[in-house]
């Protein structure tokens, strides 16, 4: 018999990208040593390319479309009645927070440590990046864990300059490479007296106008969706931004 709880809080969306991504050959020498330290599964990237993904068109175009950084970390939703924590996922994986030999006390951790902070609401549901030590090599430098709820994010991680440059490819392919850092990091450096700088791991981009319509209204782009991400360690067979005409299935893409 089935005694694994059932999930009772919808995952979270998956995230689609504004541009269209195609699959791309490495060099396989090259992938042998350093595809693992650089994420890649197998001999072949997922790039991006300088075609727009249909239906993502707003994303370019609406003034209403902002930039919001991506933290690099886990999902976690959470469901409060009354200020009592009544469930807990990660992704659609159930987390007991009453388990605390054997299971992910550090999820429990993140969440109460939020809780301190205020931002965990009384009643209702709330999504967010789990992010510290024990994930994703731990960008930001934590010493604790923390959840952060994508609704804080929208308010406090936006970046203030997006409005102040074309939406383009190469323009995007550059903020992203030299100068997208971690608004997350950067508050907490001025806190702490940090004075080095950290990448995002890219953006969401999110349309409140469209979210109210229920139309869809986030999208994401990541550094490494981009070749040069890659190219300095590792070549990349035959790419060419703007792309080929065949097409992919752009569901099959983390």
């Amino acid at each position: 018999m089935d005694n694994e709880p059932k999930p009772t809080l919808s995952d979270f969306p998956k995230l689609q990208c504004p541009f269209i991504r195609q699959t791309f050959k490495v060099d396989r020498e090259q992938w042998a040593k350093h595809g693992a330290q650089l994420g890649l599964r197998q001999p072949e990237a997922y790039l991006v390319v300088n075609r727009i993904n249909p239906g993502y068109e707003w994303v370019f175009e609406d003034p209403g479309t902002f930039a919001v950084e991506k933290l690099n970390g886990t999902n976690v939703k959470l469901k409060t009645e009354k200020g009592r924590l009544v469930a807990v996922q990660n992704r659609l994986n159930v987390i007991d927070p009453l388990q605390i030999v054997k299971g992910k006390v550090f999820l429990m951790e993140g969440i109460f440590m939020s809780i301190g902070k205020g931002l965990v609401k009384e009643d209702g549901e709330q999504a967010g990046e789990l992010i510290g030590p024990k994930l994703q090599g731990n960008p930001y430098k934590l010493d604790l864990h923390e959840w952060y709820p994508f609704e804080i994010a929208a308010e406090r991680l936006r970046y203030k300059s997006f409005h102040e440059h074309e939406r383009t490819f190469d323009n995007w392919s550059a903020w992203f490479k030299d100068w997208l850092h971690s608004r997350y990091y950067t508050k907490r450096a001025s806190k702490t007296g940090a004075g080095d700088k950290v990448f995002a791991e890219g953006v969401v981009f999110c349309n409140l106008e469209r979210k109210a319509a229920n139309r869809t209204w986030m999208a994401k782009l990541r550094r490494d969706m981009f070749d040069w991400y890659y190219s300095d360690t590792i070549a990349i067979l035959d790419y060419d931004k703007a792309g080929r005409d065949e097409v992919e299935d752009q569901e099959k893409f983390e």
